[in-house]
């Protein structure tokens, strides 16, 4: 879907056309997927980040500055929703072993405490700088390349149809997307 395309769609959803509305959906529904997968999510919870994305958008709908960018928009709500669903999966985590309690812990020493520490920080930080130059690519490389990385990976023929990118298109545009993301990761010393 071309972002002028999703701009006027934006633009008469927000005058009440329900056509539109439906026309945005179906379009950027596949992104939406796209961003769930990504973060592995149960279908429960992805039907529940999905749902809470379009609730979101409908909620800011009439106040979107730059509908050209509702993509970048609904992908990176999407993400944010994924994101608090792990972390209160993560605070929540059951167990059925009764016997966990029970268990001699594994102690790390203090020094591999710190090494482990230090190495998470490095691998935060060179992530931290791959989204950076990831979000400095054009429009077009990041909704291809986010769409790409979901789990499992789409086909050509879904990502053709959700982006309206030429089948034949979608991997030399995605070798031309890395190589650029690359050349930036490599100039700013990350790669």
């Amino acid at each position: 879907m071309d972002r002028t395309d999703v701009g006027a769609l934006v633009r008469s959803a927000a005058d009440g056309d329900a056509a539109a509305w439906k026309a945005l959906v179906e379009g950027l529904g596949p992104l939406v997927w796209s961003v769930v997968r990504a973060h592995r999510l149960s279908d429960a919870d992805g039907h529940e980040v999905y749902q809470t994305v379009w609730f979101r958008f409908a909620q800011h709908l009439g106040r979107i500055r730059e509908p050209d960018k509702t993509a970048s928009w609904v992908a990176s709500t999407a993400r944010n929703e994924c994101l608090k669903v792990l972390r209160t999966a993560r605070r929540l985590t059951l167990t059925d072993d009764p016997y966990l309690l029970d268990r001699v812990s594994e102690d790390r020493t203090p020094e591999q405490s710190v090494l482990d520490s230090e190495e998470a920080a490095a691998q935060s930080e060179r992530v931290r700088h791959l989204w950076q130059e990831f979000e400095e690519l054009g429009e077009r490389c990041r909704q291809l390349l986010r769409v790409l990385m979901a789990s499992p990976p789409p086909s050509y023929q879904e990502v053709s149809a959700a982006l309206g990118i030429a089948v034949g298109s979608i991997g030399p545009m995605r070798q031309r997307c890395l190589r650029r993301l690359r050349a930036r990761l490599e100039a700013r010393g990350a790669a």
